[in-house]
């Protein structure tokens, strides 16, 4: 099931902004969700992973500044990204993996826009 990313937008330099991946309850519990990044004419970057067994991983360069989390078990896994600089400008994506059997993909989602500007 394609995941589907939420909470782009337009931000000032220094902003805030919590993108959100929805995925069904089942897709939540059993596979893991990545968050990753894609600058205009290049290759998507890996930012964070939250794992089933509740582990997260972090790129090195974002982790002091961006939160990978999920609403409980089965919810939606969101990427809370502080102190925004105008290089996070970027289309955003979720993705899930694991097991082919739990029907975990890998999928991505359409992406989310995030602009940092002032």
């Amino acid at each position: 099931v394609q995941p589907v990313e939420s909470g782009g937008g337009l931000v000032q330099p220094g902003g805030s902004l919590r993108l959100s991946c929805a995925v069904p309850e089942f897709t939540s519990y059993h596979c893991g969700i990545h968050w990753y990044r894609q600058y205009a004419g290049k290759q998507r970057e890996w930012l964070a992973s939250f794992y089933i067994d509740g582990r997260i991983e972090y790129l090195s360069s974002v982790k002091d500044r961006f939160i990978i989390s999920k609403d409980g078990d089965k919810g939606p896994v969101y990427l809370q990204m502080n102190n925004l600089k105008p290089e996070d400008t970027a289309m955003y994506f979720c993705r899930t993996t694991g097991a082919a059997v739990r029907d975990c993909g890998p999928y991505w989602g359409q992406g989310t826009q995030v602009t940092v500007s002032s």
